[in-house]
């Protein structure tokens, strides 16, 4: 009596288990794309105050690397371009005394004129003698050739100049890209979070040294989660792009938790089965890889087992 009223209960119990126990076709583990940050400058972390845990927004800039001394470089260039201003030649001054003398030159010759005209009506009427009027024509041409030597000294000291200021100035623009190229070095200073998302694991404190390329943090946006699942050849009929499926974790001891998926990539070369992975068909060699984007609610984290019904 004792032995079939414990079958019975054996198999109550046998039964109680598999309806707890859901079908599905595949199993896999929930992953996400992580990403480490690294140092893009040499120095001392002034700041890092973020903690394990936190979640950051993209773009926000959550530390900052000592850059004091490329900080000075940039002043010592920018400091250079200014002194090129004062190795530059204003061309008024000199300019200036020219054309006095050129207006001189001229009004001289605006009287010599004159006079021309005055000494020929003088020499017609008998007032006066040829002689005069040869002195008068000579210093007509002597002014005019000194005014034209005048025009073109003031054409050739504009261009000296300007040539002169040119030659200075053309090691601006040198300089003002290396100043470019410094403030680009100041900017990496900073640490800039590239994405949306919570950090996971810290690597580096404030105070620290650190190293172009060392890793600061690593960071994964667990708002949506991908189930890595493996099924074999004769399932790989049942899953499509994009398809909606039913996901299951996971809740307590005898309950599942159940999300909504959408499959996301499927493997188009088949591999050995993993051996932390179940599949259906447990003789199955040779299983493809597939991934599903499931919307975290919270309770999914990373490396959590899943299974999925297509």
């Amino acid at each position: 009596m004792r032995k079939v009223f414990f079958l019975g209960l054996f198999v109550l119990s046998a039964a109680a288990c598999h309806q707890h126990k859901i079908d599905t076709d595949a199993s896999g583990v929930f992953e996400s794309d992580e990403v480490i940050v690294s140092a893009e400058q040499n120095g001392k972390i002034l700041s890092f105050p973020i903690q394990e845990g936190d979640t950051l927004a993209k773009n926000a800039i959550i530390g900052q690397i000592d850059m004091s001394n490329t900080q000075i470089q940039k002043q010592q260039v920018q400091a250079t371009i200014a002194a090129l201003r004062q190795k530059t030649t204003n061309p008024r001054p000199q300019l200036e005394l020219v054309q006095r003398q050129l207006a001189v030159e001229e009004s001289q010759l605006a009287q010599q004129l004159r006079e021309k005209t005055r000494t020929e009506n003088l020499l017609k009427a008998d007032a006066a003698t040829q002689k005069q009027l040869d002195d008068i024509n000579s210093a007509i041409d002597q002014l005019q050739k000194q005014i034209a030597v005048s025009r073109q000294q003031i054409a050739l000291d504009n261009s000296n100049i300007a040539t002169q200021n040119r030659t200075i100035f053309s090691e601006q623009a040198p300089l003002e890209k290396t100043a470019e190229q410094i403030q680009d070095n100041i900017d990496k200073g900073r640490i800039v979070n590239p994405m949306q998302g919570t950090v996971l694991t810290k690597y580096a404190l404030q105070g620290e040294m650190t190293t172009m390329g060392k890793a600061l943090y690593k960071i994964a946006n667990l708002d949506t989660l991908t189930l890595r699942a493996y099924v074999t050849g004769s399932q790989l009929t049942q899953v499509k792009m994009g398809q909606t499926v039913k996901v299951y974790s996971d809740e307590g001891t005898d309950a599942y938790k159940q999300y909504s998926g959408r499959v996301s990539f499927i493997s188009d070369k088949s591999e050995f089965t993993p051996k932390t992975i179940q599949t259906r068909d447990e003789r199955a060699n040779l299983v493809y890889a597939v991934k599903i984007r499931v919307k975290n609610d919270g309770y999914l984290k990373l490396g959590m087992y899943g299974e999925v019904k297509f």
